[in-house]
This record gives structure tokens, sequence and C-alpha cells, in this order.
């Protein structure tokens, strides 16, 4: 994977972390396919379906699979399960080299946030796990702005901005899925897209 930076003078970086920064999402898959199962389930859960939805707010995810299988559950039992499922596979983690490579050349030179759809509760063991948790002191997740107003809404990026000090237009957004894309745009800001995953031999993988 080659990951170029658009020109034009960025102020600041604004990284994804599932799918960008770290290759968690067969992880969170695997997860979601658990924990799905356990809540009425009796089929392999959609993957394609389940990467549409990548950067949307885990409580949200569990209600739109809940909506597209026809089952009644409770959102917040099925992501507190997923998420503890989450953890427990973690050892599986690997980092995207060359998105991690451009935030450590980064760090020091310009601010940084990570701005994710993961909850606090996922989204620091896993820069933790990746070995990326010191370059980012501003972590963005969907408890930090009003209800439903994560990814696509534009509010977790302006935030992020916000806080590091920079005018929107002057950011870069790392982005693998549309819902982040779409609300980078809506933001006002540049992007760059992260292919997190190819087709080989007719299988999807993740990169």
């Amino acid at each position: 994977m080659q990951i170029s930076i658009p020109p034009g003078e960025f102020a600041g970086y604004i990284f994804d972390l599932d799918g960008t920064l770290v290759d968690s999402m067969p992880v969170h898959y695997l997860a979601w396919d658990a924990a799905m199962r356990r809540h009425g389930l009796n089929e392999p859960l959609d993957e394609d379906y389940f990467y549409e939805l990548g950067g949307v707010h885990s409580r949200r995810v569990a209600e739109l699979f809940g909506k597209r299988y026809g089952l009644t559950l409770d959102p917040d039992k099925v992501t507190d399960l997923k998420e503890s499922l989450y953890l427990e596979l973690m050892t599986n983690l690997r980092v995207i080299e060359p998105v991690a490579e451009i935030a450590r050349r980064a760090a020091g030179t310009k601010p940084m946030a990570i701005a994710t759809g993961g909850t606090p509760e996922v989204a620091f063991p896993s820069l933790q796990a990746a070995g990326l948790r010191e370059l980012f002191p501003i972590v963005i997740t969907p408890l930090d702005v009003a209800p439903g107003r994560g990814k696509p809404a534009p509010d977790m990026f302006l935030l992020a901005a916000k806080r590091m000090g920079i005018a929107p237009g002057k950011c870069l957004v790392f982005e693998d899925a549309e819902p982040g894309i779409q609300g980078a745009m809506a933001a006002g800001m540049h992007y760059v897209r992260v292919p997190s995953r190819v087709v080989s031999s007719g299988t999807r993988q993740a990169i």
C-alpha cells in the first residue's frame, strides 16, 4: 500500500483508527459476528455490509444489524458483548504501517488527533496495543459529541480541529470508510482514502 499526501499546506492531521491506523476491522467483524449470533442471528454476519458501516458508532451498528436481520435486541447489551469479545481477540491486531509511519514522522512537527467511531473502552486499548498511543494526545470518540452526531456527521472532525487549534480547512483526514470520508468533507477538510481491503484471488482480505 502506498499513501500519497495531496498537494497543499496542512497544519494538522486527523486519523481514523480502525482500518486506517490498525488493521482491526477483521477482528471487529469476528467480534460482531459472535455477539450477534449470541443474540439470535442464525447465519453469518454480512461482511460487506459490516465494512460499509466503518466508522459508525458501535451502538448504532448494533441497531442497524438488528434492523437488517429482523431481530429484537438491546443495542447496549450487544455492543457491550461485542466489545468484550473484541478485547479478547485484540492480540490479532496489526499496524497498517504506511499510515502509521506518516503519523510517526509527523509527531512533534504538527498537531495530530484521532477521530474514531469506537468507544474509549476499545479505542485506547487498540492504540496501546499498536504502540501508537503516545502519538495522539487528542482522541475523539462518539461520546465527545451529541448523540447521533458521530460519523458521517462532521462534528467529531470539527471538534478534533478545535482541540488542535487548527482551522478545519487546514486539516488533512486519513480515512478508510465512506461514513468518515463524508464527515471529513462535510467538515470542509481534505482527506486521504486509505484502502483497507483488496481483492485477491476472488477473496476479500484486509490489508
